[in-house]
């Protein structure tokens, strides 16, 4: 099975003196998910959590909306050529009764782990009617002095980046600012996908009432993958794209930017953050 991370040798420079050494790297490999057997997409990931990247992916696109959906999420064997297992295949196949949507998902069927689903063809086409409605009508307050912790506790459960400094992390906050869950990955939507997957397989979806933090940027697929989980504030160490505040201010999400500190940039919901805590 692919490791996390993996060791190379380097040419390192330090005041124009030169060395060897070796340097941990984060793994990048392929990983394929396929929906009742059949191939749907393939993204670049980190090893690790794959069952959770898989069925969180899912949820993402409606496909999923609770583990009851699931009837067994496995690897696949036999995808090597000569028969062995690469654990780069990974199938979830529905429970019976769940309907098989048309999986066309208006996507290239190769997501790349810097753009995730860069092939979304337009903005209509990627308005997936999410199984929690009702996102704007969630009480949640956050404190803005509560939320700006947030990304120091963040980056101290980040073990991996630690060791190679080349990873995207996402975390899942309550409003009181405990951190429920973290997740890396060399792909900032896969990390994202870990955390709702898992939420989805210990039966916690709709995830109201918690805060979504992203190392990254906040595009309009994170954005839409919050909206899809049913978390109500999503916050970015970076900027948001314009498609992700449109997304948010038409679905009641709160979206916070260039969070650092004291100081942000609340682009939609701000009736959440509670300036005085």
């Amino acid at each position: 099975m692919g490791r996390v991370t993996e060791r190379r040798r380097v040419v390192r420079i330090r005041n124009g003196a030169a060395g060897t050494r070796a340097d941990t790297l984060v793994a990048e490999e392929p990983l394929e998910i396929r929906l009742n057997g059949k191939p749907l997409a393939v993204t670049m990931r980190t090893p690790g959590d794959d069952f959770a990247l898989a069925v969180g992916f899912l949820a993402s696109e409606g496909v999923l909306g609770s583990a009851s959906d699931v009837r067994a999420v496995t690897y696949c064997e036999g995808a090597a050529e000569d028969g062995t297992n690469t654990y780069n295949v990974v199938n979830v196949q529905l429970a019976a009764g769940v309907p098989v949507p048309d999986i066309k998902l208006e996507r290239n069927v190769y997501t790349t782990s810097s753009c995730g689903l860069c092939g979304k063809s337009s903005l209509d086409a990627v308005r997936t009617a999410t199984r929690f409605p009702g996102l704007a009508d969630d009480p949640v307050r956050v404190g803005a002095r509560v939320l700006g912790e947030m990304p120091d506790r963040l980056r101290a459960g980040q073990k991996v980046f630690d060791r190679t400094g080349g990873l995207h992390g996402a975390g899942l906050f309550s409003a009181r600012g405990e951190l429920i869950d973290v997740r890396e990955d060399v792909g900032r939507h896969n990390a994202v996908d870990k955390i709702v997957g898992r939420a989805l397989q210990a039966g916690l979806l709709p995830l109201a009432g918690s805060v979504l933090l992203v190392s990254s940027r906040a595009s309009f697929e994170l954005a839409q993958k919050a909206v899809m989980a049913g978390i109500p504030v999503l916050a970015a160490v970076s900027a948001p794209s314009s498609l992700a505040v449109d997304l948010a201010v038409e679905s009641g999400l709160t979206l916070v930017g260039f969070l650092r500190g004291g100081n942000m940039n609340i682009y939609a919901g701000e009736e959440r953050i509670d300036l005085s805590a």
